[in-house]
């Protein structure tokens, strides 16, 4: 019973895999200047886009204290915030994107475990 859920998750990862190699990923990063935190957000997200998303994403860095009309319309309320916006569906994450695992299932990239 075990084999055959790995078996399914390893099959959903592959087919998530094959359709996002297809798929241009536009992604925006919400930061509070350039604090440690939000440094260290931009820099996992650039990491983890150039490894798994290499030539198929855009991302947009946006520093709230700059442009706070962008983060009002996006309802962010915590930052660094990460939202995917195409493909859809639509995702938000939150924190310094330190964590690969949730990254890739955040954007759809890997499924989530059961």
């Amino acid at each position: 019973m075990i084999h055959d859920k790995t078996h399914t998750a390893n099959g959903e990862f592959e087919k998530a895999l094959a359709r996002s190699k297809q798929e241009k990923y536009i992604l925006r990063l919400y930061v509070t200047g350039l604090t440690q935190r939000s440094t260290k957000a931009i820099t996992n997200v650039k990491g983890f886009c150039e490894t798994y998303l290499k030539g198929r994403y855009e991302l947009e860095v946006i520093d709230i204290y700059q442009q706070p009309h962008l983060a009002k319309g996006e309802q962010i309320i915590a930052a660094p915030t990460l939202i995917k916006k195409l493909p859809l569906p639509l995702r938000k994450l939150i924190g310094d994107m330190s964590d690969q695992e949730k990254f890739l299932v955040g954007i759809d990239l890997r499924p989530r475990k059961s």
